[in-house]
């Protein structure tokens, strides 16, 4: 990694201290009609970000699986970003519940003039007793086995990671749902994939069958953990094939507070896994014929806490495909500390790698400070 000079350190680490306003009201109303209350709440997280990255994978304000271009380029860059700063809005009454987030990677705006983003909708369901309707995250994902990390969503290269719209039916530990089909790719390996969209033809519009997931949540005095089976029927580029996934994850209590997460996924994940590493349909060198591709991923983390307020937690995360021979790694270190209950200050030093199969390996570091005000 690039040295940065102690001046600069010290500098980006003051600014970061030093951003920060007042926590906000949670609830902001209660209201009693009968034998009915009506809720309605705020909340959500500003966050500031000052990051450099220096190496072979150009600056991204966070890494994608993805990675495109194809090919090293140099970069040494330092940047500011709030983008993952967020609000949303739950409004419970009885046993229905709403919630909607919004966060700030909307696109749009630039650093020239006025740094406008757009917002950009994360979440928005309908809750009743044990349904659950509308865009969250999906069944598949294991939220308890996401580290902490300051970098937006940690180690991306080896997690489940997808929000989409969904009908879910939760029974005790068990949890079974609907999800919406999109067939990432039509075997043309040369389209373009950005890893947040997909565009052309890679775009299916005409998806016959929802995905199925299964999930079994089992929790105990000793942490969490978790299977979950994926099942859909992939009908682009020729194919008609059900393709099929696992995930085993959990989180484990260890001395104290400390906790360890991991998580395992294999199988025909496609673009539930490691931020669209691949399109689901890809074309090997050489080959005619259209296949699936399969990914093997894995994501571990320990935190660990120094102080009742001063924590750290070290991850790391990886992801390798079957027919493109794609792989993907990231680790990170970190440090926390909690100044109150509502601002988090911390520093984290990271490397996303890039070892695909037939071009030179490629990685950037990072270094970054955050301020995060949580209301």
């Amino acid at each position: 990694m690039k040295q940065l000079s102690n001046k600069v350190v010290l500098g980006l680490g003051a600014c970061a201290l030093s951003l920060a306003s007042q926590a906000q009201a949670v609830e902001i109303l209660n209201v009693k009609q009968g034998e009915k209350q009506t809720k309605v709440a705020i909340g959500g997280y500003g966050k500031v970000d000052i990051r450099h990255v220096s190496g072979d994978v150009a600056y991204q304000d966070y890494w994608l699986a993805n990675f495109p271009g194809g090919a090293a380029q140099d970069t040494s860059h330092t940047a500011f970003n709030v983008k993952e700063s967020r609000v949303n809005l739950t409004v419970q009454h009885g046993d229905i519940k709403g919630f909607v987030e919004m966060d700030f990677y909307g696109g749009g705006g630039n650093e020239v003039v006025s740094n406008s983003s757009n917002p950009r909708l994360r979440h928005l369901y309908i809750q009743y007793k044990n349904w659950m309707a509308g865009q969250n995250w999906t069944t598949f994902m294991p939220l308890h086995a996401l580290p902490e990390s300051l970098d937006f969503g940690g180690p991306h290269a080896g997690e489940v990671f997808i929000r989409q719209t969904q009908l879910r039916y939760t029974h005790g530990a068990w949890q079974f749902a609907i999800e919406n089909p999109e067939t990432n790719g039509d075997g043309d390996i040369g389209s373009s994939v950005s890893g947040v969209g997909v565009t052309g033809a890679q775009a299916d519009k005409d998806e016959s069958l929802p995905d199925f997931i299964a999930r079994y949540n089992h929790k105990a005095d000793w942490g969490m953990v978790s299977v979950a089976g994926l099942l859909r029927q992939v009908d682009q580029g020729g194919l008609d094939k059900t393709a099929t996934a696992f995930n085993i994850a959990a989180k484990i209590n260890t001395i104290g507070k400390d906790d360890l997460r991991f998580q395992v996924t294999s199988g025909d994940a496609g673009r539930y896994v490691a931020a669209g590493i691949t399109p689901d349909i890809v074309t090997a060198e050489g080959k005619q014929t259209a296949e699936v591709e399969s990914t093997v991923a894995y994501a571990i983390a320990y935190r660990h806490f120094w102080t009742p307020k001063l924590r750290s937690s070290v991850f790391y995360g990886s992801a390798s495909t079957d027919v493109l021979e794609r792989k993907r790694s990231h680790f990170g270190a970190n440090l926390i500390t909690s100044y109150n209950e509502y601002l988090d200050l911390g520093v984290e030093l990271g490397n996303f790698s890039v070892d695909d199969e037939g071009m030179q390996s490629i990685d950037s570091n990072y270094l970054q400070f955050s301020a995060k005000l949580k209301f």
